[in-house]
Formats: C-alpha cells, sequence, structure tokens
C-alpha cells in the first residue's frame, strides 16, 4: 500500500508539473465554453423581450378595441403604441416597432356579417419569436370571431329570433375552448441550454484528462523508466493502478472545477454538492475505465492519443456535448447508456432539485459502462504499454 501511495504521489506531482495537464482539462474547456457562448449567447438565452407593437385601430370599433386589450394580457410583455395606419407601417418599417398592425373600418361590422375583414400585420426590423406569438394570439381571436359569425348566420337560418341570436354569438365568442392550454414546467432531467453546455464540455473533456495516466505509463516506457519501475520489489501491476488512480484523481478534481467555474460564469445551479459529487465520481469511474482498454491496445503515446480522442469524440458528441442527441428504439437506447448523457441527465435532475435517490438510474448506467469496459480490457489480448 505505501509503494502504491509512492507511485500516486509521483504520478501526481509529474501530472501537475505538466502544464498540458491544467491547459487541456481546465483552461481549454472554460475558454471553449466562453467562446460557445459568445457565438449561440442569443440562441440559448431563453428570455422573451417586449414585444412592440404599433397598431392603427378604428376608436368606435368595439371588436377592434377588444382585440388591442387583449395583447397586453397574453402573457408576454406587450408595450402598445395607438397610432394611425401611415405612422404604424412606418414604425414597423424603421423597426422602431417590432410589429405593426392596422385594422380597417368597419372591421367588427364585416367579421360578424360574415363578410371577409383584413388585418395587415408588417413585421420590423428584429422581430423574432415575440412578434410570432403576438400574430398567434391574434389569429386565435379572429377564428372565434368567425366561429361566432357563422353561428349567427346559422341561427338565422334556422329561424332563431334577433335577441336570441345575440347571445348565441356572444356564447360562441367568450365560450370556452374544447382544448385548454395550461402552463406548466419542464422536466427535471432537463438542463437550460446554457446549463447544458457546461455539463456536456465537462464531460467531453473529462474523456482527455483521464488519458494523462495512459499517457504517462508509456512515456515512462519510451524513456526507460518503466523496466526498471517493473524490476523493484514490488508488484508490477501496481503501476498501472497508480497511473489509473492518478487519471481518476485528476478527472474528479478537473470536471469539479468545471463545473463549479462554469455554473458561476454562467449562472447555472447544478443543484445540491451532494449528488453531484456522487454524479462526478460515478463519470470518472465510467470514464477511466476505458483506460484499461487503451494500455491494452496501445504501444506509443501517439497511438494512445489517436484511440483516446476517438473514444473521447464518439462518446462526447453522442452523450450530448455540444447539443442534445435523441433517437428512438435501439439507437435510443444506445445514447442512454452513454456515460456523458447519464451524467448531463443526472445533473439535470439535480438541478431540479432532486436527491441521491432520483439520480439511481443514471449513476447505474454510469457503473454499468465501467463494468462492461472493465470486462473488455479483462478479455482483450495486452499487446501494449504492460505487454
Amino acid at each position: 500500500m505505501r509503494n502504491l501511495f509512492t507511485l500516486l504521489r509521483t504520478d501526481l506531482v509529474q501530472r501537475l508539473r505538466d502544464k498540458s495537464v491544467i491547459i487541456f482539462a481546465v483552461i481549454v474547456p472554460l475558454a471553449l465554453m466562453g467562446a460557445m457562448n459568445l457565438v449561440m449567447g442569443d440562441a440559448m438565452d431563453g428570455d422573451l423581450e417586449t414585444a412592440t407593437v404599433a397598431v392603427s385601430a378604428p376608436a368606435d370599433d368595439q371588436l377592434a378595441q377588444t382585440l388591442v386589450g387583449v395583447l397586453p394580457e397574453i402573457g408576454l410583455d406587450v408595450e402598445i403604441t395607438e397610432t394611425d395606419a401611415d405612422d404604424a407601417r412606418a414604425r414597423a418599417e424603421a423597426g422602431d416597432a417590432k410589429l405593426g398592425l392596422v385594422i380597417p373600418e368597419g372591421f367588427s361590422s364585416a367579421l360578424m356579417a360574415g363578410q371577409p375583414a383584413e388585418i395587415t400585420a408588417i413585421r420590423g426590423d428584429g422581430a423574432g419569436i415575440e412578434s410570432t406569438v403576438v400574430l398567434s394570439v391574434i389569429q386565435g381571436f379572429l377564428d372565434r370571431a368567425a366561429a361566432s359569425a357563422v353561428a349567427t348566420t346559422a341561427g338565422a337560418n334556422l329561424g332563431l329570433a334577433p335577441a336570441q341570436l345575440g347571445g348565441l354569438a356572444q356564447q360562441v365568442a367568450t365560450g370556452e375552448s374544447a382544448l385548454t392550454l395550461a402552463t406548466g414546467e419542464a422536466s427535471n432531467e432537463q438542463l437550460d441550454p446554457k446549463g447544458a453546455l457546461v455539463a456536456g464540455q465537462a464531460g467531453l473533456f473529462l474523456m482527455f484528462t483521464v488519458s494523462f495516466g495512459v499517457l504517462g505509463l508509456l512515456a515512462e516506457r519510451e524513456f526507460g523508466t518503466l523496466a526498471r519501475l517493473r524490476s523493484m520489489p514490488m508488484n508490477p501491476q501496481l503501476v498501472v493502478v497508480s497511473k489509473v488512480l492518478s487519471s481518476f484523481v485528476l478527472g474528479v478534481v478537473a470536471t469539479a472545477i468545471l463545473l463549479t467555474v462554469g455554473g458561476r460564469l454562467f449562472d447555472v445551479d447544478f443543484g445540491s454538492p451532494l449528488p453531484i459529487g456522487v454524479l462526478i465520481v460515478s463519470a470518472v469511474i465510467a470514464t477511466t475505465s476505458l483506460t484499461f482498454i487503451v494500455i491494452k491496445l496501445a504501444k506509443t503515446s501517439e497511438q494512445a492519443s489517436i484511440i483516446q480522442t476517438i473514444l473521447a469524440m464518439v462518446l462526447g458528441i453522442a452523450g450530448g456535448a455540444f447539443f442534445p442527441m435523441s433517437g428512438g428504439g435501439v439507437l435510443g437506447t444506445i445514447l442512454d447508456l452513454n456515460p456523458v448523457a447519464a451524467m448531463i441527465r443526472g445533473l439535470g435532475i439535480t438541478s431540479g432539485g432532486g436527491g441521491l435517490a432520483d439520480i439511481l438510474t443514471p449513476v447505474l448506467i454510469m457503473l454499468g459502462f465501467a463494468a462492461v469496459a472493465m470486462l473488455i480490457a479483462r478479455v482483450v489480448p495486452d499487446r501494449g504499454a504492460m505487454a
């Protein structure tokens, strides 16, 4: 045990003296997170801006005024500016308003009579999803009003009295819809775009961080120190174990730093530290188990780098390091068994307030992945550093 501790301490000191570990395990992923945030920051920001709407509506048209009064109550910040038709068009075309609306004279009477009634909408510069939401509400209002007109016409054809027609029109226009929309919350297994970016990059670069142990083993072989270590009065396998443990320690520390600093920089809360720590340890165990396979296959540091890069990119991209991946059937099952995807899913659970019991499935997936990797490493012929 003392020999293992001495080897582990020596490996960690060597890795820390090698500035490439700090650069590739911490600095590069943080820089990449910052660059991606600068490029896709607006796309990842889910907050809707204020919808500025310039409206021209007849003052004596009750239905038109009702429509204008409905817009500020749709659950979105809507700033209404009532003006004339020419100014509404000019504001939208100049970008002073994101949306311009022109409601014609006689709008109510034409609509209730079943005649064509048209609202002119002009999208301004910078009109985004906010304008689309406003237009959807207007379309829904018009559909309800049109349904009221159709019901009135049908009632008149059936011989209903004028007083009954008015009540029928009001009932159709203001009655409850057959379909209702309720505001809900996203699943607690989902991170927001910025949180997914931080977690994904941490999982991707974890794959590279754990490779430093293998590279150190191959470097010692190339420099001739491995043969001397194996000739010492101790179990030769302790050399491999010390490299793997150094990868494990570096992976835990680097991932914890990335999630902590990334969460602070991008204002992401991943939840309680204890379940997060369990997820980090489980993810590091899963990725570190791959180093046993690399040790069996790679004869040189160049081969180890290539193998590790392939594994990191395949598992990282498939796990959602850059963008969410989903699929059905067998493909979906394979994607769910990815340790990077399991870690991201687990962090989504903890960010929603989940505890240790809630992250059992992601943890079992990562530990199961480690067990399978260890089994594969057991049966793979040893042609690598320790051959």
